[in-house]
């Protein structure tokens, strides 16, 4: 046969139906639902979220708590190194404030593992010490306690330990 050349193979193409469309759309959504789940999970078990039990109720009152915590006059400052915490808490002369309690818990912003109640010693020159484990990043001093005239005293100091 004089003439004749071998046919070419014909070009396989795919056509786009309905189920190929459904499957990336329900496999992208999945993806999508997926990471949500898992950053939804971490967040809530890495931080609660929870700093007062009924913020309406504690918010009936703060005024009041704030105004008289200002009139105490105190100013705290922290100093924080990899092995200690020391505190300065001053009255409104700049004489050491003697609380009647005093309570400081040590966190980090976004997570608990990391929480350590300190132990406060008064040093001699009036700041408070306390032995603590701290790793470079960002943490928060969490003070509660009462004034000897009972007022309540609440703060928070948040502050940066960088790598040395």
């Amino acid at each position: 046969m004089t003439g004749m050349t071998d046919p070419q193979p014909a070009e396989v193409t795919r056509k786009l139906t309905g189920w190929h469309v459904a499957t990336m759309f329900i496999g992208g959504f999945g993806i999508i639902i997926g990471v949500n789940l898992f950053m939804a999970t971490q967040a809530v078990s890495t931080f609660p979220g929870l700093e007062v039990s009924s913020s309406y109720a504690d918010s009936q009152t703060f005024d009041d708590r704030r105004n008289a915590q200002v009139a105490l006059g105190w100013e705290a400052t922290v100093e924080a190194e990899v092995d200690r915490i020391v505190l300065t808490l001053v009255d409104a002369e700049g004489r050491p404030a003697y609380p009647a309690e005093l309570t400081a818990l040590l966190t980090r912003p976004t997570t608990r593992a990391d929480d350590q109640l300190l132990e406060l010693i008064r040093g001699s020159n009036g700041a408070l010490v306390a032995p603590a484990e701290l790793a470079p990043g960002r943490w928060r001093l969490r003070l509660t306690g009462t004034a000897r005239d009972g007022t309540d005293y609440r703060h928070n100091i948040t502050f940066t330990l960088s790598e040395h």
